[in-house]
Formats: structure tokens, sequence, C-alpha cells
């Protein structure tokens, strides 16, 4: 591999076999599906998002967006309101059990980071997130679908 981005490729598609409890452990009580935790996380940074919406998003077609949130409605975290901004599409927003479990999912995301980085300097961790949000920005900016950060 000659060129760096062979090398970034590379190691991008290990990364994308490496996705942090994607494995028995994600199937233990109260483990959100990787889709689920992804609609949750943008819902709750951007506020609530019709079918259409979340479609744009993940560049996904909407009849797979509305299975995935179909699946998230019949969990009892997500509900459908009238659209906030006075639309005529419905919107979908986090329930309280949304909340709860996206929280928890989070923070067993961050459980399973800490162990990775164990025997990392912090400056290190930083430096990496960095790089990663620099990346992934870089990517947004190319594909025209960039992701709210809080």
């Amino acid at each position: 591999m000659d060129k760096p981005s062979e090398l970034v490729e590379f190691e991008h598609m290990v990364l994308g076999r490496h996705q942090l409890g994607n494995d028995k452990r994600r199937r233990q009580a109260d483990r959100l599906e990787r889709s689920t935790y992804i609609i949750l996380s943008r819902i709750r940074v951007q506020g609530p998002m019709s079918i259409g919406q979340l479609s744009e998003a993940f560049v996904l077609d909407a009849s797979t967006v509305n299975r995935q949130t179909a699946q998230a409605m019949r969990a009892g975290l997500l509900e459908r309101i009238p659209d906030p901004e006075g639309g005529m599409a419905r919107k979908f927003r986090l329930t309280a059990e949304g909340e709860r479990r996206l929280d928890a999912e989070h923070e067993k995301q961050v459980q399973e980071l800490d162990r990775v980085f164990a025997h990392w300097p912090a400056d290190d961790v930083r430096e990496f997130a960095h790089y990663l949000q620099r990346f992934n920005t870089s990517i947004e900016q190319l594909s025209g679908q960039p992701w709210p950060r809080s």
C-alpha cells in the first residue's frame, strides 16, 4: 500500500467489522440495535423528524426508514406527533423510554470505548477524536449530508 488513502481505506474497512457491541453482547436485554441507536441519536440532536427527513438524512428509501421507525414505535422508543412547525407530515420524537434507552446505550458504548482506550494517553484519544471528526466532516461536505453536532 503506497498511498496514505489506501492505508485509511484498509483501516476503515476493518473498523466497520469492529462495531462496538456487534456480537452476543448486543443481544443482551436493553441493548439497542445499531440502526435504532443511530435514528434515536439523530432525532435527539435534530428534534422531531418525518419519514422523509430521516430518509434524506440517512440516504435510505422511505420503506426502510418506515420499517425501522415502526419497530422503534412498537418498542415504545418513538412516538408520532403532529409537526410542531405546522407542516402536513407527522414527525417522530423520542418517548421517555426512548430517552432512557438511548442514554443507557450511549453509556454502554462509552464504557466499551473506555476499555479500548484504557492504555492510550488522554491526549492521543482527543487527537484521534479530532481526526475522526475531521474525516467525518470531510465526507459530509462531499456528500452534502451533514450530521448535526450539539
